[in-house]
């Protein structure tokens, strides 16, 4: 038996290829495609997609999100437009890596008029911290990238002058940590 049977609607799978008549069956984390007569399938949840389109989700490759989302978990009017998948710390703003609490909440100030701020507790300091925070709590998949903001104000701080060599390793290790704790890029 599966999960959820979607039926009804028109495929459109991302490939390229025009949209074709199937149905979708889900089971746990496994997807099927059921192609011509599925009405004897039976499932826990119907769902019936006449006149719609049905296709994966949709990845927003430059969201600002990254720090909203956490007041509104739900994501509402993004999944509703089918999006799955957000990328944050884009433009080279990520809210992690930080040293203190202090220089946290600092960037969090400067940056807020464009990523808004968290009504919540900013209680990480590391990337593994706060993809815990979206991993607890939100909607959608994060994917998270690493911006050299924090990066640089790890190895150097917030002022102007040029990295040394090694301020310059200081960064590298930092990056580092930051991809095995799960960052997808840099």
């Amino acid at each position: 038996m599966l999960d959820i049977l979607i039926h009804g609607g028109s495929i459109l799978d991302g490939s390229g290829n025009p949209a074709y008549a199937a149905a979708i069956g889900i089971t746990g984390d496994r997807i099927s495609i059921h192609r011509g007569d599925v009405s004897l399938l039976e499932a826990s949840r119907k769902i019936d997609a006449k006149g719609y389109i049905v296709s994966p989700g949709f990845v927003d490759l430059h969201s600002h999100a990254g720090l909203t989302i956490l007041g509104s978990p739900h994501h509402e009017p993004k999944v509703r437009q089918g999006v799955t998948t957000e990328l944050v710390g884009i433009d080279g703003i990520s809210h992690a890596p930080f040293k203190t609490q202090e220089e946290l909440e600092r960037y969090i100030w400067l940056d807020s008029g464009l990523n808004g701020y968290p009504p919540m507790p900013t209680d990480w300091l590391t990337v593994q911290g706060l993809l815990s925070k979206y991993e607890e709590s939100v909607a959608v998949n994060i994917a998270y990238i690493l911006g050299n903001s924090p990066v640089r104000i790890w190895g150097v701080g917030w002022g102007p002058e040029k990295a040394s060599a090694s301020q310059t390793e200081n960064m590298k290790s930092v990056v580092r940590e930051s991809m095995e704790e799960g960052a997808w890029g840099i």
